[in-house]
């Protein structure tokens, strides 16, 4: 499905492009969870991104195949819908190398793009959606920005909340989460995947109507 414009980009890039109000069934989603990749770092906060995908990928029914896009990659069907899921086999800071990869790969406009990641300025377990916007400090929106040369893409924002005290971010988001959050870690993984799964099938506004309405944490 080719979206139309949505006026005049107001950082004087051309024409803004308009997120999907859903999609076509044989049109492609590339779906891309943010996190560092090996062991060490699988059950940080910064990972979570990965874990909506993994389940996402359960849900599809495969596995995840490393390949030559700098990306681990599964290709399948979500509610119906051509999915195409990746987790950057390279660090967060240069996610956006294996993101443009991926959509000059797969033939994926970036408006079709779906960036799940972890977010800092959200209470713990909160999910928001939007299309556009800052990359709030986030390293790896911050590179896939600048690979793509928009940031005219849809992003599933999980929130992780502020570090306590005069804890560093950037030590706080490389740390697993705490043992009260892991207790309620999965229920929230899954209602984030279920955001992914309604922005195929409902599209943008639609789906932001239901899952802003979850009151946070």
């Amino acid at each position: 499905m080719t979206t139309a414009p949505n006026g005049p980009d107001p950082r004087g890039e051309g024409l803004a492009a308009a997120a999907p109000a859903a999609w076509l069934l044989e049109d492609p989603a590339l779906v891309v969870g943010l996190g560092n990749p090996g062991a060490t770092y699988a059950g940080h906060r910064h990972n979570v991104g990965f874990q909506v995908v993994d389940l996402l990928a359960e849900r599809m029914g495969g596995r995840f195949k490393a390949g030559k896009l700098r990306a681990q990659v599964l290709e399948g069907r979500l509610d119906g819908r051509r999915a195409i899921l990746a987790k950057p086999s390279t660090y967060m800071n240069l996610s956006g190398a294996a993101v443009a990869g991926l959509l000059r790969y797969y033939g994926v406009p970036p408006e079709h793009v779906v960036v799940v990641h972890d977010e800092l300025d959200l209470a713990f377990g909160a999910v928001r959606l939007k299309f556009g916007g800052g990359d709030n400090g986030h390293n790896g929106l911050r590179s896939i920005t600048t690979a793509l040369g928009t940031r005219d893409y849809l992003r599933v924002r999980f929130g992780i909340g502020r570090p306590p005290g005069r804890q560093d971010p950037a030590d706080f988001v490389l740390h697993d989460f705490a043992a009260s959050e892991r207790r309620e870690l999965g229920e929230l993984v899954g209602w984030a995947a279920d955001a992914v799964e309604s922005l195929l099938r409902r599209g943008l506004e639609a789906s932001q109507n239901l899952f802003h309405a979850r009151p946070e944490h």
